[in-house]
This record gives C-alpha cells, sequence and structure tokens, in this order.
C-alpha cells in the first residue's frame, strides 16, 4: 500500500514540475531518493550507555536499526581515538522513506517549540536539502517520561534534482514547511 505522500506525489507533484521546469521526458522530474538521519554523539566517549540509548531513539523513529558510526581519526583534545564509537545513521529508502517524510512534515515539525519554517537556503548546490533537528521529542514514538538524554539529529533529503531551485521545488510541492520570505 503507497503512502499519501507517494501518492501525492504520483498524481499531482510531478505534473506541476513537468510544468514548471517543462521537462521533456518523464526520467528528468526529480524525486526523493532516500533520507539519511544522523546522530554524533560525543559524550559517548565517557558513557557507553548513551550511545545504547540514541541507538534505541533512533531505531524507534525510524523503524529500522541504525548502524553504528566510528571516529575516523584521533583527536588528542577531544580524548578521541581512531575506531571509537562516536554515533549512529540510518538510511531510508522506499516505503519507509516516504512514510518517514509524511510523518515528519505532518506530525513532527509541526511540534518543534516556537516554529517558523526551516531555512530554505540549507541546500548543498545539487538538490539535496540538509537541517537538523534540536530534539528527539518532536516524534509523537518517543516516550517523554522514558527519556535520560536529550540529543538531536541531522536530516538529509536526497533528490535526483540537478539545481536547488528543482530541489526546493520538489520539497514545496510535496508540502515541506519552508520559512515564507518576508517581502
Amino acid at each position: 500500500m503507497e503512502t499519501r505522500l507517494k501518492v501525492k506525489y504520483d498524481e499531482s507533484v510531478k505534473k506541476a514540475l513537468r510544468e514548471k521546469f517543462n521537462y521533456k521526458n518523464v526520467n528528468e522530474i526529480p524525486k526523493i531518493i532516500k533520507i539519511v538521519l544522523n546522530a554524533g554523539v560525543g559524550e559517548a566517549i565517557k558513557d557507553k550507555k548513551i550511545l545504547d540509548t540514541v541507538m534505541e531513539n533512533m531505531a524507534i523513529i525510524s523503524g529500522q536499526k541504525p548502524r553504528l558510526n566510528k571516529a575516523k581519526k584521533s583527536i588528542a583534545n577531544f580524548k578521541l581515538r581512531d575506531g571509537m564509537l562516536v554515533g549512529c545513521s540510518v538510511i531510508l529508502r522506499r516505503q519507509k522513506m516516504w512514510e518517514f517524510l509524511d510523518r515528519f512534515i505532518s506530525i513532527a515539525s509541526p511540534r518543534i517549540k516556537d516554529f517558523k519554517g526551516f531555512d530554505p537556503n540549507k541546500f548543498d548546490g545539487r538538490g539535496n536539502y540538509n537541517f537538523g533537528i534540536r530534539e528527539q521529542f518532536i516524534f509523537p514514538e518517543i516516550n517523554i517520561d522514558k527519556v535520560q538524554f536529550i540529543h538531536g539529529m541531522n536530516l538529509t533529503i536526497a533528490t535526483t534534482a540537478k539545481t536547488d531551485e528543482e530541489g526546493k521545488a520538489l520539497l514545496h510541492e510535496l508540502g515541506f514547511p519552508f520559512k515564507r520570505d518576508r517581502r
């Protein structure tokens, strides 16, 4: 069964993007490839249980087991050694990706404190959008009473768009909450 957002993409977003950018081929229309959730936990150097908590939260939020990230090089000032566990990440694709994005747009982002929209200037030059959230509480799956450690995460929405303008138009048509211009 397809999610609401995937159906919306297939029925209206593709058509709107094709008219706006005058694509000749259907395969030129930008689409979302994957969503990457990444949480770096520097405190994991001192206490290994913190990383387990973050991994558990990421698994609840994403619906799949996170992968552990190791330090690539040693940094003496941070008491960090090469190969130490410093975070975790999840890559969502296909059905889980659409489900997560739908939940994020419609449920999680309105729960952000003093939310006025995401910065539309966080594109990387190739149509991919990067942004961070400060607390895991915005996801309704997380039980606030059981949380021992507040952590944020970085999210990357990877698209097939060739320019930032195309990527922004894709996310805007899907209903992604960008900040409005004050002009």
